[in-house]
């Protein structure tokens, strides 16, 4: 049974169809990435999956279980955290507050947080206030955050957007690692040197739907995949 799966999705803003007939499933112990041209839905689909926004038709099992009616805060619960675009930190609070906020009565024991705060360098600025933080850095602290809950599946949306490229590279060393350790993840990306570095399956979205699937080999040679993706016309080189 896969951890994730999408049937027949769909969301309509008016008569805009962002989702449009969705079917998408992820094993377990995956690293998937989702891409396409902006307005593909990609957005869309990771607040379908959080419960964060509803769909007009359509069902999403997680685990074995129908969520799709589920509030936010039960999805969370099952096992389901999401780093989202743009970083969602406590700015005000110190970075040990922030980890006290996302782990709760939990606590960091049999967590990944500790070991994501060393990865990162974070560990030596508990004290420090999340805004004295570099873009990198706060970046960081979120996705560290999102460990707290202990998740089973980590949606990642545009988690390099701004980085550096040296801390793109250490980003993505970190999401590879994070498998390794047994999580499952979705990452959405149009740095495409970013996809290249952890990509193991592509899922390609078009105007809502699924376009194609593949290994990055085969998605990057496909020719309707550069069309719909980079814009490229049929017969150009």
């Amino acid at each position: 049974m896969s951890l994730l799966e999408i049937r027949d999705l769909e969301r309509r803003y008016g008569g805009i169809r962002a989702v449009a007939g969705l079917d998408l499933k992820v094993e377990a112990g995956e690293l998937r990435c989702l891409i396409g041209p902006n307005g593909a839905g990609k957005s869309t689909v990771f607040k379908l999956i959080m419960g964060l926004d509803r769909p007009n038709r359509g069902a999403i099992r997680f685990d074995g279980s129908d969520v799709t009616r589920l509030q936010p805060f039960q999805r969370a619960r099952r096992g389901l955290s999401m780093k989202y675009q743009a970083t969602r930190v406590f700015l005000q609070l110190s970075v040990a507050q922030n980890l006290a906020v996302a782990c709760g009565r939990r606590g960091l024991e049999a967590t990944l947080v500790p070991w994501a705060l060393d990865s990162f360098g974070l560990a030596a600025a508990l004290d420090r206030p999340a805004h004295a933080l570099s873009y990198g850095e706060q970046h960081w602290l979120e996705m560290v955050l999102t460990l707290g809950t202990r998740p089973k599946l980590l949606l990642m949306d545009e988690p390099t957007a701004g980085m550096t490229p040296e801390e793109t590279m250490r980003t993505a060393a970190f999401v590879k690692e994070l498998k390794t350790r047994g999580l499952t993840l979705i990452v959405v990306a149009h740095d495409m040197g970013f996809v290249r570095e952890i990509a193991e399956r592509i899922s390609v979205l078009h105007q809502g739907a699924l376009f194609r699937e593949g290994g990055l080999a085969d998605i990057e040679a496909d020719p309707e995949v550069r069309r719909v993706y980079l814009g490229e016309r049929r017969g150009q080189a």
